[in-house]
């Protein structure tokens, strides 16, 4: 019994006790039981919060336990909401279209209704014909495995030309940085066959779903998101456990010394970056119909360095301080640029938070880093270690 998973991780039985009962109450409160304590703008952005605390997890595991800072890893995550997004704009144009044609004397052929699904999404750049990168937009099935098949590809192309050439430290940051930023311009123009600045929209319109109050489907995606957090806790608890733990925080502490051990440590590097882009993704595919849109600016290089930020807050190399920091900086956010939070007068001037966070944040992890280097997890690992 001492050898178990669970004996050696503890701390997985008690996350997984805490988000059950989270997700308990958070549906038991919610508008779909008639008790409305939570509304359901709240409960999506609950729902978001829990996919952001899942990519946060994936990049605890490529930094604070494999030591590569990665600067690019919300691109994944974007390219997994891109993927889902495009079948769910396709499938709901492709609903109103019909339903447009049927009173029709002549039925429309299938080449006017691809063109009339075309120009309802491609209009507003001034196009009517899908791109190529559309070709399986029309199919669920396909989108999804996109969600995982395309992070993960470019993970894996990516690793494998910075790794084999043996880049490491801040030169790598700016490297998955750069990747970032090319793939964000790319995708700001009007012909990336993305819809440009304009991005994806309507995405919280589920087809299929049309008569189904937003209550009801806010609760299943933020249901959803747990289980989703739930699954990728355990599965990075396990990759962080046992001898390939033991390989990847060496790579972190000593990668020489590892690799004169006889470890291949490209392979294990490659296969951390690679798998967490993964994860990355499904988060974003998560994300983005509960958010209903997505756009460029999502993929910023600005947005990698938030999550870097968030994990640092919540404490590094501790998958519940990953979690710890994505939920409370993202909650944060919300209340600090939502209104929530109250002007401060000082003088003759107002203190107005949606204007004044950024700075805050940025107060924070300064912070953190100087007088918290083990983030918020590392005053719950004081308090329990703390002798009596």
């Amino acid at each position: 019994m001492k050898n178990t998973f669970i004996a050696h991780n503890p701390s997985v039985l008690w996350f997984l006790a805490a988000l059950g009962l989270f997700t308990f109450g958070v549906t038991m409160l919610s508008e779909v039981t008639g008790i409305g304590v939570i509304s359901t703008s709240f409960v999506k952005t609950l729902g978001k919060t829990l996919c952001l605390c899942l990519i946060a997890i994936a990049m605890d595991v490529v930094w604070g336990y494999c030591g590569i800072l990665s600067l690019g890893h919300f691109a994944f995550f974007g390219i997994g909401g891109y993927a889902v997004g495009m079948w769910l704009m396709y499938a709901r144009t492709e609903g109103i279209v019909l339903e447009s044609l049927t009173n029709q004397t002549i039925p429309p052929t299938p080449q006017e209704i691809s063109d009339a699904i075309g120009n309802q999404i491609f209009g507003v750049v001034g196009s009517a014909e899908f791109p190529l990168i559309w070709a399986f937009a029309d199919s669920l099935l396909l989108q999804l495995l996109m969600v995982v098949l395309i992070p993960g590809l470019l993970a894996l192309v990516f690793g494998w030309l910075a790794f084999r050439s043996r880049v490491t430290g801040v030169y790598l940051s700016i490297l998955t940085q750069a990747m970032t930023l090319a793939l964000s311009l790319y995708l700001f123009q009007n012909d990336s066959g993305l819809r440009g600045n304009n991005g994806l929209s309507g995405l919280q319109n589920i087809p299929g779903f049309d008569t189904t109050p937003q209550a009801t489907i806010s609760i299943i995606f933020f249901t959803a998101s747990a289980a989703a957090l739930a699954v990728g806790y355990v599965f990075f608890a396990w990759v962080v456990s046992g001898k390939m733990g033991s390989v990847i925080k060496g790579i972190r502490d000593n990668e020489a010394r590892v690799r004169f051990l006889g470890y291949h440590v490209e392979s294990y590097k490659l296969f951390v970056f690679t798998i967490t882009a993964v994860v990355a993704g499904i988060a974003g595919a998560l994300y983005y119909p509960q958010a209903g849109i997505i756009n460029p600016g999502e993929i910023a290089p600005i947005a990698s360095i938030y999550l870097a930020v968030w994990v640092a807050i919540g404490g590094r190399g501790r998958l519940y301080g990953a979690v710890i920091g994505a939920a409370f900086v993202s909650l944060m956010s919300s209340w600090f640029t939502g209104g929530g939070a109250p002007s401060i007068p000082v003088g003759s001037y107002t203190i107005e938070w949606t204007d004044w966070w950024l700075v805050l944040l940025g107060f924070s992890f300064v912070a953190v880093t100087l007088f918290f280097p083990k983030g918020i997890g590392g005053l719950f690992d004081y308090l329990v270690r703390k002798p009596s």
